[in-house]
């Protein structure tokens, strides 16, 4: 197993370094007439790059400092992200290249004849170029420059772009779900799920205020936060988290543990949250007025016995009332259905996060985004709050989602 896993790390490593030897082949040294100041910085920034890169996954699992985390996270995720686009763009890039090449040949040839006089013998000495009218460049250096302009600035818009879309906070986005079993006095009643925070080195107290102040802004009944609120241990990302004691729902606010509070020391942030006034729900039900709202916790949790217990949390329920539950990962779903849950509210998945990631996920989700229906449960899956690695999504834009109960008696 140890082999295997040495030798995948290797492949990886070795398509990653043959990307950025690409990139720098197309988008310095193809752009640059020889040595200088434009190649050298070039060359910088593409070293540098993977660099800041690793150092910034290597600082969040080891655990570092978390000012050597923060100081490394920005630059080295946002790395990350443009790896991916300048990838998809190099592609295309050299899919176009061929037609560019003929495009300015003909527009040369067009030229030529327009400044040649019939009159001038063709075999007459072209003038020679002097300070004031420098040599334009090669075909091939411009074919190169304008190929190469156009891949770097594909790229860095759509990281740019992406990343204000997260910055700038997460959209309300409004569903309405029938529930079978819902009493007419409850139609209407509205949850906001938020999941996927990922309070960390990158988003941090700032943008946890932006999510507060979004999700009350809707005036819910009742929140659930469903999971991978942080990415660090509660004593570097504490007072990030602060602002959640600010939530307000008039049925109350309720927390499940999501993958990434494993890796954070899930205990010590199921007691935080219980501290800032939500309600952790680890295998457990609770009554409200009009039906139940259940929560298990994480899959990943199995790795330190802790995972999700369906039976404990739906085993002796009344099966006459709705049933909401709260569960991290899409693919609890099924034990969700076995045990007679009507509707599951789930996060995990991202969207994808980053396009064309949605097909990554799709294969590991039996939902990506959006409502679904497996048996007689339904299923809702938020594209989440925040990002994780680069503060970045494209393709996958964030969301608070307020879901409307609506009851089919009414």
């Amino acid at each position: 197993m140890i082999v295997v896993f040495v030798l995948a790390a290797l492949l990886v490593l070795a398509a990653f370094v043959a990307l950025h030897w690409w990139a720098w082949r197309r988008l310095v040294r193809d752009t640059t007439s020889g040595p200088g100041a434009a190649r050298r910085t070039g060359t910088v920034v593409l070293v540098a790059g993977p660099v800041l890169m690793f150092g910034a996954l290597i600082a969040e699992q080891a655990h570092a400092p978390f000012w050597l985390q923060r100081t490394l996270g920005w630059p080295g995720f946002l790395w990350m992200a443009l790896c991916l686009y300048l990838l998809l763009a190099l592609i295309v890039g050299e899919a176009v290249r061929p037609l560019v090449r003929r495009l300015v040949a003909r527009r040369a040839r067009v030229e030529t004849r327009e400044a040649v006089p019939e009159t001038v013998p063709p075999t007459a000495p072209k003038p020679e170029a002097d300070a004031e009218n420098p040599p334009a460049p090669s075909r091939r250096l411009f074919v190169s420059r304008v190929v190469g302009g156009a891949v770097a600035t594909a790229a860095v818009g759509t990281v740019g772009l992406g990343t204000y879309g997260v910055l700038n906070g997460p959209r309300v986005k409004r569903i309405t779900i029938p529930l079978a079993k819902l009493p007419r006095g409850a139609h209407g009643f509205r949850i906001a799920v938020v999941s996927d925070i990922h309070l960390g080195p990158v988003l941090g107290r700032g943008f946890a205020q932006r999510v507060v102040d979004t999700v009350n802004a809707t005036q819910p009944d009742l929140i659930a936060v469903v999971g991978d609120l942080v990415d660090g241990s509660v004593k570097d990302l504490g007072p990030a988290a602060a602002p959640l004691a600010q939530l307000r729902a008039r049925h109350g606010s309720y927390f499940v543990t999501g993958n990434h509070e494993y890796f954070s020391g899930a205990e010590q942030w199921v007691e935080e949250v219980r501290d800032l006034g939500l309600h952790p729900l680890e295998n457990a039900r609770t009554e409200l007025p009009a039906f139940d709202l259940a929560g298990v916790n994480d899959l990943q949790g199995e790795s330190e016995g802790q995972g999700p217990d369906f039976a404990r949390a739906l085993g002796d329920r009344d099966t006459s009332r709705a049933v909401v539950l709260m569960a991290h990962q899409p693919a609890q779903i099924h034990d969700a259905v076995t045990y007679g849950v009507d509707l599951q509210l789930s996060g995990h998945t991202h969207g994808g996060q980053l396009f064309p990631g949605n097909f990554l996920a799709a294969a590991a989700n039996p939902t990506v985004a959006g409502l679904d229906t497996y048996g007689d449960t339904q299923l809702y899956v938020t594209r989440g709050a925040g990002a994780w690695g680069p503060p970045t999504r494209v393709g996958a834009p964030s969301d608070i989602t307020v879901v409307e109960l609506a009851s089919k008696q009414a």
